[in-house]
């Protein structure tokens, strides 16, 4: 892959050159309560980047980098789907970018790779991610009781969300 696009956003591989513009919007507070992260989150973005098992996508809107998109996908035959994890930074909330992405990187996932499901997980109590999600057509499973720890220790749940390709929808730009 080279590109994806979407209306607004593009979605490229993630390089070396992008890791001091992710590390940044990582290191936001918005981001970093759901991303959290050691002392060096230069050191742990540009970890992530070597992991050929989850692809980590740069996203560009109006000529910058804007975030990140990753995906993983279980093979096996019998259980196969894939998984979809993102951040944007916090100056560009609100515009339906998460949407878009999301939208955009579950079409090349279904259209591309023949994914016929796809699954996201956010915080149980990450409404504003939660909504994005339903936008693009994802339905709540199930909550996943304590399922990550918080950066004081506790442990919180998340909410397992799922989409079948044909449930995909489009988002509104904006919304």
């Amino acid at each position: 892959m080279t590109e994806l696009r979407g209306r607004r956003v593009t979605l490229r591989p993630a390089t070396p050159a992008d890791v001091p513009a992710l590390a940044a919007i990582r290191a936001r507070p918005e981001v970093r309560r759901w991303w959290r992260g050691g002392d060096d989150l230069a050191a742990e973005v540009a970890e992530g980047l070597t992991d050929p098992a989850t692809p980590v996508l740069a996203v560009g809107y109006a000529g910058r980098v804007v975030g990140a998109v990753q995906w993983y996908a279980e093979e096996d035959p019998d259980y196969r789907h894939a998984g979809i994890d993102i951040y944007l930074d916090p100056a560009v909330h609100g515009r339906g970018l998460g949407g878009e992405v999301v939208h955009t990187l579950a079409c090349y996932l279904i259209e591309v790779h023949g994914h016929h499901r796809l699954t996201i997980d956010p915080a149980a109590d990450n409404a504003a991610a939660i909504r994005c999600y339903r936008r693009v057509g994802f339905r709540p499973v199930g909550v996943l009781r304590r399922y990550e720890r918080g950066a004081d220790g506790s442990w919180h749940d998340g909410l397992l969300m799922d989409l079948l390709a044909d449930e995909l929808t489009d988002p509104a730009p904006g919304h």
